[in-house]
């Protein structure tokens, strides 16, 4: 007698992932595909989506556009109403580094436009993308999830102080729309530690950034964030996507307001102290 095989996951989903062009937000994408979804694309970068879409010319429709912007979160929904039917899940992604800036090392106006850069692309980004997908994911009771960081939880976890306000931001925009969200739209986070991934710096912060998971060689990071991991890793963009697949899907269905961390271990033994810029860096 033969045995058929299990259903995909997120078999005829529809999923918005902002920042799907290359790191997490590509690994999440093409897990989500491979599980059945079709996927709205988004990233800042025409050329990082082509290869996605080139893969899964079917069921992925790219929009380039800058998650600041409202109209390109409008244009994303509408993508996804327009060529899908709908839309079943967000995954808000997209995020922008401070390059482990310390608050002294910089002037003020510096200071003022590194916020800036950083804020509304990490959490206004956020909220504009959740604001568009609102109606459609309470219509259709689907689900948010959203990339946090180990840095919105542990100081000194490789990003600076206006990554590390962005991130804990991000935690109490995960709490508070899970519970304006309900019961409709389940809200959670993946908070992902030290990963190998080009996690943009900001542009007002870029000439200041120091010695970063982004800046040094491969082998370099990997030794650096295998040495403050309890697990000895160095993690890999691939290696968080499950829990990605987990919140979206409906096999945690009582599971909102939360956030898992995906981080080595760190939040068992708390971070290794090292001096400022040299402790391995966190990303998401």
């Amino acid at each position: 007698m033969g045995s058929s095989l299990p259903e995909r996951q997120l078999h005829d989903r529809v999923v918005l992932v902002t920042g799907a062009g290359s790191g997490i937000g590509r690994a999440v994408a093409g897990l989500f595909l491979s599980e059945g979804a079709r996927v709205v694309a988004f990233d800042r970068s025409p050329g990082s989506l082509s290869e996605l879409s080139g893969l899964y010319p079917d069921a992925v429709v790219s929009v380039v556009g800058d998650v600041r912007d409202p109209g390109a979160h409008d244009e994303a929904v509408a993508a996804a109403i327009d060529c899908f039917g709908g839309l079943d899940v967000l995954v808000g992604n997209a995020g922008v580094f401070d390059g482990s800036v310390a608050l002294e090392d910089m002037d003020a106006p510096t200071l003022r436009a590194g916020f800036a850069e950083i804020l509304e692309v990490n959490v206004l980004g956020y909220l504009l993308a959740a604001r568009a997908a609102a109606p459609q994911l309470r219509e259709r009771r689907g689900s948010m999830v959203f990339t946090v960081s180990n840095a919105g939880f542990h100081a000194g976890s490789g990003g600076g102080v206006i990554y590390t306000a962005s991130k804990h931001a991000v935690v109490g925009v995960v709490r508070q729309l899970a519970h304006e969200m309900a019961p409709d739209v389940r809200v959670n986070g993946v908070a992902p530690g030290g990963t190998i991934t080009g996690l943009r710096v900001a542009d007002a912060l870029a000439g200041l950034a120091g010695r970063t998971l982004q800046f040094g060689d491969r082998a370099d990071s990997e030794s650096r964030l295998e040495a403050v991991t309890p697990l000895r890793l160095a993690a890999e963009p691939e290696d968080h996507a499950a829990l990605y697949l987990l919140l979206a899907g409906d096999r945690a269905p009582a599971v909102t307001g939360e956030v898992i961390a995906s981080d080595g271990g760190l939040g068992v033994r708390g971070l290794t102290y090292e001096r400022r810029g040299e402790d391995g860096g966190g990303n998401a």
